[in-house]
């Protein structure tokens, strides 16, 4: 197969191991699909057999933490880390998935898309999907494919609305004739994961994963986010994306994760909105005393939290258009403050002998003070997962090693390591022509 070199260059990088790795990987998993499909495949379109590839990111949140539920600002890059899928239509109207990460099968008929109590999952995602695709109006259709993925699951930067948005593009080209607007996916998207998975999301990881780039995102009105591509370099400012991986995964924290929405909402309800974004601080600061009574003080510091990351999502936009990259700096620090003090979402609800998130923050909040430089927040949704560092180049080394050895990373071992150099992808959820 020969790969479209641009292509792969704007999606993993120009180092040419990386992109050997890559082509390995994507020609690894044709293999897969032949094995799985090859002997009883049966084309749409029976002249034209080949199998068709598409490649949808993980994301990096970089501010607006916990605001797209509420109708708020965001700032968000995509990231190198992907969901990759080999493809070919076929007849019978069932997805057919083989999910090689997992060692799963997925089947699902196109016209059995009701909601299943009791399902979860990618199958539960799936069937969501398939449904949000029909309430849009949109054609469906079957199709078998074998995917893998390398984004860090239940950690924080999107597996699953990266997987999300594979399949909504996956169904747009081979059904929609890929008319359908990267920008009107993430709402299927969110449909699945909230009508079928119970999971309370906004709408910035499927936005992020979709579009690319680095992008600041309006949702003021969720069905048309505003979305504005952001043109800054942080690798000619000297600095690397960093993720550390705390050793806690998002499993089981749905509660956690629903109470911060429904909270910040209660909080707008008290006052006869819906959400926070119909308010302002002065509002909420105002009728405080009654908001406390109806829906207690961490409603209030949650909803105080959203309006100072509004403010502080057009700030940091600001800087990076001026080239402000202290003042930038400054307020990942002063995001992560808010989302440890006010929002609290660091530790997991009376768990108090496990708190790896506050720990990873503690002794890189210690390491950049004594090196005078960087900047480090909770990344994404919080309790669990990972920490997001920005770290000047020549020091990734050096604090590579020095969390490894806090985390009991052993690099002779079979374990990978928890800390990652985040390369910022300008491409989204995208088809890999072959």
């Amino acid at each position: 197969m020969k790969f479209p070199q641009d292509l792969f260059t704007q999606l993993y990088g120009d180092d040419n191991t990386r992109l050997a790795v890559q082509k390995a990987r994507y020609e690894a998993l044709a293999e897969h699909w032949y094995k799985r499909f090859g002997a009883d495949a049966k084309s749409v379109d029976s002249q034209t057999p080949k199998l068709r590839f598409f490649s949808s990111p993980g994301r990096s949140e970089i501010g607006g933490n916990h605001t797209d539920h509420n109708l708020g600002k965001v700032l968000a890059a995509s990231i190198d880390q992907d969901c990759i899928a080999a493809v070919q239509a076929s007849d019978d109207n069932i997805v057919s998935i083989y999910d090689i990460t997992y060692n799963k099968d997925f089947g699902i008929d196109t016209s059995d898309t009701a909601y299943r109590e009791g399902e979860s999952g990618s199958e539960s995602l799936i069937r969501g999907m398939l449904q949000g695709f029909k309430n849009a109006g949109y054609k469906t259709g079957g199709f078998k494919a074998c995917v893998t993925s390398d984004v860090i699951r239940a950690a924080g930067v999107s597996s699953s609305a990266s997987f999300e948005m594979l399949i909504c593009l996956i169904l747009n080209n081979l059904y929609n004739e890929g008319k359908i607007p990267l920008e009107s996916l993430p709402a299927i998207g969110q449909f699945a994961e909230n009508a079928y998975w119970h999971k309370k999301s906004g709408l910035l990881d499927q936005t992020a994963c979709a579009v690319g780039g680095l992008i600041a995102i309006d949702f003021k009105e969720p069905e048309k986010p505003l979305i504005e591509k952001v043109n800054f370099d942080f690798a000619k400012e000297g600095y690397e994306l960093v993720i550390v991986n705390t050793g806690s995964g998002h499993a089981d924290l749905s509660e956690e994760y629903s109470a911060i929405p429904a909270e910040m909402k209660a909080a707008a309800s008290a006052l006869g909105k819906t959400h926070l974004r119909e308010l302002s601080f002065e509002d909420v600061y105002n009728q405080v005393g009654s908001i406390r009574k109806k829906c207690g003080d961490r409603a209030v510091l949650r909803a105080l939290h959203f309006f100072e990351e509004n403010r502080r999502v057009d700030a940091q936009i600001a800087c990076l258009k001026t080239g402000d990259f202290t003042g930038f700096l400054k307020l990942i620090e002063e995001s992560g403050n808010s989302s440890w003090k006010w929002l609290q979402n660091i530790c997991v609800s009376g768990i108090s002998h496990e708190q790896p998130v506050a720990l990873c923050l503690a002794l890189t909040e210690r390491f950049l003070r004594e090196k005078g430089c960087g900047a480090c927040r909770v990344h994404g949704g919080g309790f669990a997962g990972v920490i997001q560092v920005f770290i000047p180049s020549t020091l990734c080394a050096e604090y590579r090693s020095y969390m490894e050895k806090a985390l009991g990373f052993d690099e002779k071992g079979n374990e990978k390591s928890p800390v990652f150099v985040m390369n910022i992808r300008p491409v989204g959820a995208v088809e890999i022509p072959v």
